[in-house]
């Protein structure tokens, strides 16, 4: 249960309107929905124009890295739909140290560092910019 009776009716329209959008559960739903079925296209087709990977015979008594589909929907600051995005992502947390990789890295950044750039950025009249990477990935030769 979410209450909303402190919200302005401004705001109760707005949080109404995002929330009448739902992500698909499963795959079966996204595949059901076309909306849903362009954006796992568009994702599909970045991976292959960018070279994401190559199709390679799988090492004797290694098993394959499994991927799953992660479902968005991206808001306008009006509240109405921006687009629908679809991500390929790859279940890393089936692989094993020593195993299956021997390191990882992810570059995060931690909120209080957000906080002080963007606090610079407005005390010292820097432009802000933001912008949507449609997909991002690692480019390298892996050995595992």
């Amino acid at each position: 249960y979410v209450s909303n009776h402190r919200l302005s009716s401004t705001y109760i329209a707005f949080t109404n309107h995002i929330s009448s959008v739902s992500t698909p559960s499963s795959l079966q739903d996204a595949l059901g929905d076309p909306k849903w079925k362009i954006a796992m296209v568009e994702e599909m087709e970045a991976l292959q124009k960018n070279c994401t990977w190559e199709l390679v015979d799988l090492p004797k008594g290694k098993r394959p890295v499994g991927c799953k589909w992660v479902f968005t929907v991206k808001h306008k600051a009006d509240g109405s739909v921006e687009r629908y995005k679809a991500r390929l992502v790859a279940k890393g947390y089936t692989q094993i140290y020593g195993v299956d990789y021997s390191e990882t890295f992810a570059p995060v950044a931690k909120i209080n560092t957000i906080r002080v750039i963007l606090s610079l950025a407005a005390n010292l009249d820097w432009p802000l910019h933001q912008f949507d990477v449609k997909n991002a990935f690692l480019h390298g030769d892996l050995k595992d």
